[in-house]
């Protein structure tokens, strides 16, 4: 105890860590005197404070160093500040004279140790059972841990927590720690053999120990979503990025197309029309429509996919891409549209189509209604046929005629030529009384060329002066024999009145037909020719048609010219409902979706695709054909026309009930018009007028031709209020003939020359304010004042002007006879001499007509 005091006694009294209260003192205090002027003095006090610091010693205990003594770095991480040796102290046992400090180290290395070794021995469990799983597929037997290796790294585990007390270890100093760490050793070693044994080499868990490291050093944050892999292994894989994620997917992209472009190029045989759009090319090539557009750009050829091309520039290209080309016409699309020629096996007897053509108001719709037992000449208007009916008949004997009644006036040409292209026999129905007319001989000119024989039906015999040998002689002249004259075409007097001989009449036309032999194969598609269109309100268009072969079925999709549908509806000629049509039957069709051209032909086709092919293309030719009809041809024409000057057009709208008449006006219009004046026929339409007709004559200030058919309510309306001439009619000559007059009027008027008299030159007088006066002789004829005069001077004529004043004697008159003296003078004219001859006369304005 003496001994120990006598080592403390010296010791200043302080903690043990640095920045603590302390109560050494650290001030030292001296005494300066300060010198000022004059030889003053003054001692003042000074406080001297040091600073101190301290270092651990090996020992774990502070010391304080010297700030003079020298200071050396060293490799180790920490600093360290070689210091004097402590004084030696004597020994002492294990656990005695220790610190709160050192007491409270121990501890918590006790404690790691403790809490190291108990979760090392529960993840070498769960490992263990793990890998016993896994006994059965184990790979080749790995070698035993030795004893020594495993204690090795049990040592090396344990190292830091021994480093954590800080001691200089003397030998004879072995706490608690060290037991315990002993302990530690010889129970890894113990799990050691036990996994040696399981030929399965255990991970050595190291004991947790918690060190102060800078930012640099510290470990940086996962990153990325936290997966359950990660969660329960407790060990973070790494992941790829996402740019490695598409710079993969780029070289599998290049390595895909370079396999594409080694592929064998597959060569296909292109089908191109007169013109094709750039979008289709690159679909029938099979080519990126980038490339066929670049393609052309290195043409000269700017076109985007919509465009069309023609056949020349669209064969460079597939030139170019290495395809073979096969060029097809446009019209091309039609082909394979008919059938062809049946078999004669599946042919059967047909009735046959008959035509009744002739003059007008010779009797062919009567006759007509004689056979079929009906009255419909009371229904039309004039008296006279305006379209084409058609209708089948059954006689007495069972057999059927489908008869064609065609109109007789000059305006439907077209229509008598339609009529005989279709059918199979004419019947040229003459009157008795007229005999041979205009209309007869042109319907005999169709008769002709179209190859159809005739059968001449002498009409109105009943009546007074009916003269059937008349009849049969003229005909000789237009190359028509009768059998009564020698000849083939038979002949037959009927009246349609009283209806004689209409049996015979009908036993001829069967006659002829068993000599035609007429078949049809009715087991096919139809195929057939539109008779008459028209348009009605809550029917749409409606169609007469007459089935030349095949049947017609309801619900078959069929193309009629510009238009196609499917058949909703059929019917005959007395609106009477049927399911299907066979050979040489006229029947009403609904469900086209516009009204074709009388004389198109009839197509029952597979599907709507192949209709709507078909009909568009002829839609396009008709426009077509339009824009270069409306087109001026040549420059010549249009030199001619600036000079001659633009002829006056009158501006007309045509809505009919039906087709042909449409046609007919139109073809008469046209007809009608001269170089000077002609109508010009904006639109023409089957159906009623409607508020688009109105609107079309308001922008061209057009006449609207009403034929059979009148203005909704809204069109009404509106022609009121823009004030728009629409003209109604129901019989066709009305028409032409008010047309006719409009053209009229449209033409300049002709002035015709009427000669007045001779007066000679006697003398001349020249007066003030007026001029030259000449006194004149009239010699023949007489002189009216306000006339046209002519100067005439050695038979030449040098002046025509007007004749400004007539004077007789000092007075004004209008006019001077012959033999009688008078005075002239001219307008705006002096020169005239004595011997000169003036020549009287005047302009008569004279209408012209067409």
């Amino acid at each position: 105890m003496t001994e120990k005091k006598q080592d403390t006694k010296g010791k200043k009294l302080g903690l043990a860590q640095p920045g603590k209260l302390e109560l050494n003192k650290t001030v030292s205090a001296g005494h300066v005197r300060q010198s000022f002027s004059h030889g003053r003095s003054k001692m003042v006090t000074v406080e001297v404070r040091k600073k101190r610091t301290f270092v651990a010693d090996q020992g774990g205990r502070m010391e304080e160093i010297d700030q003079a003594a020298p200071v050396e770095e060293t490799a180790a991480p920490a600093v360290k500040v070689e210091r004097p040796k402590p004084k030696p102290q004597p020994k002492r046992k294990s656990g005695q004279n220790l610190t709160e400090g050192e007491k409270a180290g121990r501890m918590r290395a006790l404690e790691a140790a403790r809490i190291a070794a108990a979760e090392a021995e529960k993840t070498a469990a769960g490992k263990a059972e793990e890998e016993a799983l896994r006994l059965k597929n184990a790979p080749p037997e790995p070698e035993p841990i030795p004893e020594t290796e495993a204690k090795a790294e049990a040592e090396a585990a344990v190292k830091p927590a021994k480093g954590a007390e800080k001691t200089d270890k003397p030998e004879d100093v072995k706490d608690e720690a060290q037991k315990q760490a002993e302990a530690i050793v010889d129970q890894q070693a113990q799990e050691k053999e036990t996994d040696a044994k399981l030929r399965v080499k255990k991970p050595i868990v190291k004991p947790e120990i918690k060190k102060t490291t800078s930012k640099r050093d510290r470990p940086r944050r996962r990153g990325g979503k936290l997966t359950i892999a990660e969660a329960l292994g407790g060990q973070e894989e790494r992941t790829r990025s996402l740019a490695s994620v598409k710079r993969a997917r780029e070289r599998d992209k290049i390595k895909a197309q370079q396999l594409l472009s080694n592929a064998k190029k597959i060569i296909r045989d292109v089908v191109v029309p007169e013109t094709i759009t750039v979008q289709e090319l690159s679909n029938r090539m099979a080519e990126r429509a980038t490339d066929v557009v670049r393609a052309l750009m290195k043409m000269d050829v700017m076109a985007t996919l919509d465009q069309s091309i023609d056949a020349d520039t669209a064969e460079l290209v597939i030139a170019e891409f290495g395809h073979r080309l096969k060029r097809v016409a446009e019209s091309d699309i039609e082909d394979g549209l008919k059938s062809a020629a049946d078999d004669d096996a599946n042919m059967v007897s047909r009735a046959p189509v008959v035509t009744i053509m002739g003059h007008v108001d010779h009797g062919k719709t009567s006759l007509l209604d004689a056979l079929r037992a009906t009255d419909v000449v009371a229904g039309e208007a004039g008296g006279i046929t305006q379209h084409i009916g058609a209708y089948q008949v059954t006689m007495e004997s069972g057999a059927k005629i489908c008869f064609l009644d065609t109109p007789g006036h000059a305006a439907f040409t077209e229509m008598r030529s339609r009529g005989a292209e279709v059918t199979d026999i004419v019947v040229l129905c003459v009157a008795a009384d007229d005999g041979i007319m205009p209309q007869t001989v042109e319907a005999i000119r169709h008769a002709k060329a179209a190859n159809v024989p005739i059968i001449i039906a002498i009409n109105k015999i009943d009546k007074e002066g009916a003269d059937a040998t008349r009849v049969r002689t003229e005909l000789l002249q237009h190359d028509i024999q009768v059998e009564e004259m020698g000849g083939e075409a038979l002949s037959v007097e009927v009246s349609a009145l009283k209806k004689i001989n209409l049996d015979k009449l009908e036993e001829t036309i069967l006659l002829q037909a068993e000599l035609m032999d007429l078949k049809a194969n009715p087991n096919r598609s139809a195929e057939g020719v539109i008779v008459e269109a028209r348009m009605e309100q809550g029917r749409g268009a409606v169609s007469t048609a007459l089935v030349q072969r095949g049947t017609l079925n309801v619900g078959e999709i069929v193309v009629a010219g510009r238009y196609w549908g499917r058949v909703r509806a059929l019917s005959d000629a007395m609106k009477k409902s049927l399911d299907s049509a066979g050979p040489s039957e006229p029947v009403e069709i609904l469900g086209l979706n516009g009204a074709p051209n009388a004389g198109d032909e009839l197509v029952v086709v597979e599907n709507e695709s192949r209709a709507r092919e078909v009909t568009e293309y002829r839609d396009r030719q008709e426009r077509e054909a339009k824009a270069s009809k409306t087109a001026r041809s040549t420059l010549e024409e249009m030199f001619a026309q600036a000079i001659e000057g633009e002829a006056k057009q009158l501006p007309v709208i045509i809505k009919a009930d039906v087709h042909g008449s449409v046609e007919a006006i139109s073809t008469a219009l046209d007809n009608m018009g001269t170089d000077e004046a002609k109508v010009n026929i904006l639109h023409g339409a089957v159906g009623g007028i409607n508020e688009s007709d109105i609107t079309l004559s308001v922008a061209s200030n057009a006449l609207i031709l009403a034929f059979n058919v009148r203005a909704n309510p809204q069109a009404r309306e509106m022609a009121k209020r823009d004030k728009v001439d629409i003209r109604y009619y129901s019989i066709i000559y009305n028409l032409l003939d008010d047309i006719k007059m409009a053209l009229t009027g449209m033409l300049d008027p002709r002035f015709q020359e009427n000669f007045l008299g001779y007066a000679d030159i006697k003398e001349v007088f020249s007066v003030s304010k007026v001029g030259k006066i000449a006194g004149c002789m009239v010699t023949e004829g007489q002189v009216r004042k306000g006339s046209k005069v002519r100067l005439i001077r050695d038979d030449v004529v040098i002046h025509e002007g007007d004749l400004s004043q007539l004077k007789r004697f000092k007075d004004d008159v209008k006019e001077v006879k012959e033999g009688t003296e008078c005075g002239m003078a001219f307008a705006n004219y002096q020169d005239i001499q004595v011997g000169d001859r003036i020549e009287c006369f005047e302009m008569e304005e004279v209408a012209r007509v067409l």
